[in-house]
């Protein structure tokens, strides 16, 4: 694990909150949900935000949406996760943030379309607590859900990797998009 001493006081001091909070089931998390980044010293901070991330769909059967876009307004589009291995977003979050990457980003976002659905929920335990989970189908990688009041949040776990990527999310009325 590379990082300051900061990055890694502040990354245990957000495990020890989010654990804290209280365990979601899978069921609730149906719907469509905004997103944005929680501060946590990884180094994807602020990466999705600039990309103009909106956040994650939950389908009824349990598959979801993994990484949803803005495009043309109103319209979502869901992104295939497969295409960019998290081990290269890690190491090139620098880039990530800055505005040529905004720039070719929303050049290739069209066809960086999922097929289909891109990961599924499920029942998992985090730190001894059995909550929601999503799991992606082409990385190694779970989002664990706790729930503090009306505000999910979200924990990225990539296996091999003890950073985590805190985001929180926000249920938003799928009618409004169109």
């Amino acid at each position: 694990m590379r990082g300051t001493p900061l990055q890694s006081t502040l990354q245990n001091d957000i495990s020890d909150w989010f654990n804290t909070l209280e365990p979601v089931a899978a069921e609730e998390m149906i719907g469509l949900w905004k997103g944005s980044g929680h501060p946590s010293g990884h180094p994807v901070d602020g990466v999705l935000e600039n990309l103009h991330w909106f956040g994650k769909r939950f389908h009824p059967d349990m598959r979801a949406d993994a990484l949803l876009f803005e495009g043309d307004p109103g319209k979502l589009l869901a992104i295939e996760p497969g295409f960019f291995p998290i081990r290269w977003v890690v190491r090139f979050a620098g880039f990530g943030r800055t505005a040529p990457a905004w720039n070719l980003f929303s050049y290739l976002r069209p066809r960086l379309r999922a097929k289909s659905t891109t990961a599924f929920l499920q029942q998992r335990m985090d730190d001894g607590v059995m909550t929601a989970a999503m799991v992606y189908n082409r990385q190694p990688i779970v989002d664990y859900f706790r729930r503090a009041e009306n505000i999910v949040y979200g924990k990225m776990v990539v296996e091999g990797d003890a950073r985590r990527y805190y985001f929180k999310l926000q249920k938003v009325d799928s009618e409004r998009l169109g």
